[in-house]
């Protein structure tokens, strides 16, 4: 069954070229030149990613984005102006999971997308058929391989496939210090190149929703200029 990717941008040239590129590749692509159109389209039917630009009219990149996060975690590739570096992290902060910015490689935008789509299909695959080998556990934190599902004191915490790996990588060795290198190994791979502020950003993010359940939430310390570490329950 194809993987279907949703490609929103108001360049019609944007959308043939790339398109075309997608569809020889094997994947179902559906094209929107505004926000609002992508988002009623993408309720009605869902799509397995999207590649969404920043400035469109009616609605823009960062407020589909908003309301596409209110629904699902959705992998979400952000395409960007060389000019638009608030932009960029304000994206990351949003819950982008990637961003690449204009012009880019086709090339490029291919393999983030192949990425993406492995790493939510791995996310989603772990565990199959052993329930309790999907499940982690440290103190308040439960973390459900199996449902893409993380829990934080009986409270469901919303996070997209990137920050759930983060939360993983650490939770797996509590205590033990993580760089941000390991950190974008686990989250994007080895093939493909992350600045440290991408995960810094996630990083926050994924501090930000926890505590919107639990004001108090402390778990993920920084160690600044090394990296960071989920506290030992």
């Amino acid at each position: 069954m194809k993987q279907t990717i949703a490609l929103v941008d108001d360049d019609r040239n944007i959308l043939t070229s790339v398109s075309m590129t997608l569809e020889q590749e094997g994947y179902s692509v559906r094209t929107y030149t505004d926000g609002e159109s992508a988002l009623q389209g993408i309720i009605a039917k869902p799509v397995d990613l999207a590649v969404l630009d920043i400035k469109m009219p009616r609605m823009d990149g960062m407020e589909l984005l908003q309301k596409l996060r209110q629904r699902s975690a959705l992998p979400v590739i952000f395409l960007t102006s060389k000019d638009e570096e608030v932009d960029e992290l304000m994206g990351l902060r949003l819950g982008a999971d990637d961003y690449i910015t204009k012009p880019f490689s086709q090339r490029l935008l291919l393999e983030r997308i192949r990425t993406l789509l492995r790493r939510n299909e791995t996310s989603r695959a772990e565990g199959s058929g052993q329930p309790a080998g999907g499940l982690l556990v440290r103190g308040d934190l439960v973390l459900d391989e199996t449902k893409h599902q993380c829990l934080w004191k009986g409270q469901d915490i919303q996070l997209t496939v990137t920050e759930f790996l983060l939360v993983k990588t650490l939770v797996l060795r509590p205590g033990m210090v993580k760089s941000r290198d390991q950190l974008i190994d686990a989250a994007y791979g080895d093939s493909i190149y992350v600045d440290d502020r991408t995960i810094d950003s996630h990083v926050k993010r994924v501090r930000k929703k926890f505590r919107q359940v639990d004001d108090t939430f402390d778990a993920i310390e920084t160690l600044y200029g090394i990296g960071y570490r989920y506290k030992e329950p």
